[in-house]
């Protein structure tokens, strides 16, 4: 069973990349693509296409690589989507999958 996940959200239009963890991914693609928070970064730019995730045994983990991948450089960001999803496609998630 999976105990959480890091994820990254884009706005292809503007370029903005959102690096984040949960331990729900369908039910927080679901927010960032409803604006369920209007305020959020998210919402304010746009993110609302889930172009990569990662899973792990812990939320902790996944929150450690979210905070490693924050750090890095612009280029190693888009490396790292380009590597599993090259044309950037919005990751379609059934709900069933991941709770």
């Amino acid at each position: 069973m999976v105990g959480g996940w890091f994820y990254i959200m884009v706005n292809r239009k503007n370029g903005t990349i959102y690096v984040g963890s949960t331990r729900d991914l369908a039910a927080r693609n679901y927010e960032h693509k409803t604006k369920a928070n209007p305020n959020s970064f998210t919402a304010k730019h746009g993110c609302d296409r889930l172009v990569y995730y990662e899973a792990f045994d812990t939320l902790m983990e996944a929150v450690a690589r979210e905070n490693a991948v924050k750090r890095w450089k612009r280029a190693w960001k888009i490396a790292l989507i380009e590597a599993d999803n090259p044309d950037w496609f919005d990751l379609k998630l059934n709900p069933l999958d991941f709770s």
